[in-house]
């Protein structure tokens, strides 16, 4: 079963960091095509097109919006795109991770350390929904889009009424500092108290 968790996050990683290779290809061979003489209604431009436009317009408007040129679009989607693909590594390490040390425990007959690194994990994976809600809300992302509605609705129970008891500094709301640090301190206790038993 060690062999099982193991192929199945060496498979994750080499998935994410492959689409990532892909969308990288796509954007560079956009830009290419964009400086290149070409006709922009041949086959490959319009192909290329096809495939980048759902993610470059998103960011061209989103760099309008911000006041920047939109011509640098393709290279911010190339590094939102890597970006998105660490969370996604970190998310999918974290739940393939927190399920194969429950499997270790249940193996080895320790069951209040399984149910410390079921809620270990928990914790892990919340803290990183918390800061991919986070980077999502700086790109903008609004709760239209439905990963961000997923999100909203996820985090919300924690984060709506710390931002009620913790008042804004100036412009900048800390309730997602204090998230992280009550999430902190709960799997420091978790570690050292269930976990350890």
């Amino acid at each position: 079963m060690d062999i099982f968790f193991q192929s199945l996050s060496y498979f994750v990683n080499v998935a994410v960091v492959g689409l990532i290779i892909v969308a990288i290809v796509l954007m560079l061979l956009r830009l290419l095509l964009n400086y290149a003489d070409l006709n922009p209604f041949s086959r490959p431009v319009l192909l290329v097109r096809s495939l980048t436009d759902p993610f470059v317009n998103p960011v061209r408007r989103s760099l309008m919006g911000f006041g920047f040129s939109p011509n640098m679009a393709p290279l911010v989607t190339i590094l939102i795109v890597i970006l998105v693909g660490w969370l996604a590594l970190r998310l999918s390490n974290d739940v393939i991770g927190t399920f194969y040390g429950m499997f270790l425990r249940a193996r080895e007959g320790r069951f209040v350390a399984l149910i410390g690194t079921l809620l270990y994990g928990f914790l892990s994976v919340y803290s990183m929904l918390i800061l991919i809600r986070i980077i999502f809300s700086w790109g903008m992302v609004t709760s239209a889009n439905p990963v961000m509605r997923f999100l909203v609705n996820a985090t919300e129970p924690l984060l709506g009424p710390l931002r009620r008891i913790i008042p804004p500094l100036g412009m900048f709301d800390i309730s997602a500092i204090v998230a992280f640090l009550l999430i902190w301190l709960f799997q420091s206790a978790i570690a050292g108290t269930l976990m350890r038993f």
